[in-house]
């Protein structure tokens, strides 16, 4: 746990306080550490943040294009399969199940790329995948860089003012965290370069691989349908930039036990299970806490999971070499026990009930 413990940059208002409780910072202290980071005139250091960020408002112009000037019911409708299913599908498979948890892996770089850029480029590998492994190892305790306890703001900042990894990791922290990035791809910097600028990634190498991206998918999607279509899409990418913040805050709650027995298995954190981000982007969120390093979440036969069926897929054209499938597990493990403590306990209802009726008084 040491090296989670200090492998995110804190906020100015720190995880804790002297109680070991967790520090809830005013709106006032959250967008402040906001702005802060975001400067990268007083440090060159906070341009991933910025960059993140940066993307999105570059977004907007395509969004205002789309609403004001493209707007049909059949351009509304891509935008929605886009937004919603298409990204958020494509976070999970990536950002999520792949470069965090390695639930499963690529039979070589080919369909690693591929998969990698089957959507827009907007957030960067680092900011999500190593405060990911913070947030499973401390969900919803001090040090959670999305702690639903902190609030809305306090989530759905937090890809700038929690999540980004800490500026003055020895040399050995700054290999271990290298090593939690290598599967994906991402070209590192050194540890000098690091020093230089407080980033995995390096600056150039993001710049230039985001201009490509987006070049090549306007291009795509020109040619398929002109600038309706392409406006239409980035637009569409820009509103799922904006509501994908939003999901830990209500995938833990929002602060509150929002669990349900026989739906909600994991007890060792707020997590539930919720049906729009499930059927959407297969984020059964409960689930995943169960078994993080699962392909499949979606282990109920109402839990549909498009992310799950992309990497089924790829496993039987043989680009996906292996994954873990952790249904079965969580069959027997805690839905079928579930299934006979329900039955037993109405069997045991059924019995003392006529006794109570036939009792004399």
């Amino acid at each position: 746990m040491a090296f989670l413990d200090h492998v995110l940059q804190p906020p100015a208002y720190g995880w804790q306080d002297e109680n070991g409780d967790l520090v809830k910072p005013s709106s006032k202290q959250i967008w402040h550490e906001f702005f802060s980071r975001l400067n990268v005139f007083k440090d060159r250091k906070n341009w991933l943040g910025f960059f993140s960020w940066l993307k999105v408002i570059c977004l907007v112009p395509f969004f205002l294009l789309f609403v004001f000037k493209f707007f049909s019911v059949w351009m509304l409708l891509i935008a929605f399969l886009y937004s919603m299913i298409i990204m958020g599908t494509h976070g999970t498979i990536w950002y999520h199940r792949y470069c965090t948890h390695g639930a499963y892996k690529f039979k070589n770089n080919f369909w690693r790329f591929l998969t990698q850029n089957l959507t827009l480029k907007i957030i960067p590998e680092e900011i999500y995948v190593v405060s990911h492994h913070v947030h499973h190892a401390k969900s919803d305790r001090p040090g959670d860089p999305y702690n639903a306890f902190g609030g809305f703001l306090y989530c759905f900042l937090a890809d700038v003012n929690h999540q980004p990894i800490a500026k003055d990791l020895s040399k050995e922290d700054y290999n271990r965290a290298v090593q939690l990035m290598k599967h994906t791809g991402l070209k590192t910097n050194t540890y000098e370069q690091y020093q230089k600028w407080g980033s995995l990634a390096n600056p150039g190498m993001a710049i230039l691989y985001w201009i490509v991206n987006w070049s090549f998918w306007y291009l795509a999607f020109y040619l398929m349908g002109g600038h309706a279509l392409a406006c239409t899409i980035f637009g569409a990418a820009g509103f799922w930039a904006v509501g994908v913040r939003t999901f830990n805050y209500e995938g833990h709650g929002k602060g509150e036990d929002k669990r349900q027995d026989g739906v909600d298995y994991s007890r060792d954190d707020m997590s539930i299970n919720q049906l729009w981000p499930g059927f959407v982007a297969g984020e059964w969120h409960n689930n995943h806490h169960l078994f993080p390093k699962s392909a499949r979440t979606g282990f109920m036969p109402h839990q549909v999971d498009f992310a799950w069926y992309y990497i089924k897929f790829l496993s039987m054209i043989g680009g996906v070499s292996f994954y873990r499938d952790s249904k079965q597990q969580f069959l027997e493990q805690y839905h079928q026990p579930y299934l006979e403590s329900k039955k037993n306990a109405s069997a045991l209802n059924a019995e003392v009930v006529p006794n109570i009726l036939t009792s004399e008084p």
